[in-house]
């Protein structure tokens, strides 16, 4: 007896799976990066294909896993994130960069994007929204959160002398220090000494010095002492605590077409 012919469903060819976004984590905490990558593996369309705790090994594991996007953590105490994402950038124009910090956003966020980087998030923000910064730089946009977005906005309405007069926030000018200006007067503020500094930048001391009394002269400071009380308390006020990646509060956020 013949066997009945099988149902025209059951001999469909099975469904392809979906390609996922292959990411690289660059974070220094292993437990930070062991969280964010089951994070990032536990979604359907994501793929953590590298994972390191240092600039070195992250060029290696780019170079061998060909990710679509590097998800790293803004360092400032050994070597140098932006002046990495600005050289990695140059080298990979396609790849895209997620920066996520505990330094304030309104201060780095600029910073990280004119370094070449898509998105920024602080640590402090709940998990969603890591997810949802990922998504939307692959979708072509840049991700900044609400505050920094409204901030940014009201900024271009306003002249010079309004910016002035309706200035909530003090300010001591760090805004006119440069990447690495800025990258020494956090070092100093963190109770790095000179040879310190310089031993993390793998610079000389010299040149260390050199930076701090630019930095003296652009925040109109007379002393070594000044300077290193000024960037103390400066620190205090503007590093935030990084939270655990799972906790937190959900943020408003805002995406910007990218240019």
């Amino acid at each position: 007896m013949a066997k009945p012919c099988a149902r025209r469903e059951d001999m469909s060819a099975p469904e392809k799976h979906p390609v996922k976004t292959r990411i690289v984590v660059l974070e220094e905490h292993p437990l930070l990066r062991h969280g964010i990558a089951h994070l990032l593996n536990s979604q359907e369309d994501m793929i953590v294909c590298g994972e390191t705790d240092n600039i070195r090994d992250a060029r290696h594991k780019i170079q061998e896993s060909k990710p679509h996007l590097l998800l790293t953590a803004l360092r400032l105490g050994t070597g140098d994130s932006l002046e990495f994402l600005k050289a990695l950038k140059s080298e990979r124009p396609a790849l895209l960069i997620l920066v996520y910090s505990a330094f304030e956003e309104t201060i780095f966020a600029e910073r990280a994007f004119r370094a070449g980087a898509e998105g920024y998030v602080m640590k402090k923000a709940p998990k969603e929204e890591l997810l949802t910064a990922i998504r939307e730089i692959l979708s072509g946009n840049i991700y900044v959160s609400h505050d920094v977005a409204m901030r940014a906005f009201k900024k271009s309405l306003e002249t010079r002398s309004e910016q002035q007069q309706r200035s909530a926030r003090p300010t001591i000018g760090i805004e006119k220090l440069s990447d690495r200006e800025t990258h020494i007067f956090f070092l100093l503020g963190s109770g790095l000494g000179n040879t310190q500094i310089a031993h993390s930048l793998n610079l000389s001391v010299k040149t260390i010095e050199s930076h701090r009394e630019n930095i003296k002269h652009k925040l109109d400071l007379s002393c070594s002492r000044d300077l290193v009380a000024c960037a103390k308390k400066y620190v205090e006020v503007t590093f935030v605590p990084p939270t655990n990646i799972t906790s937190g509060s959900k943020k408003k956020v805002v995406h910007f077409p990218a240019a």
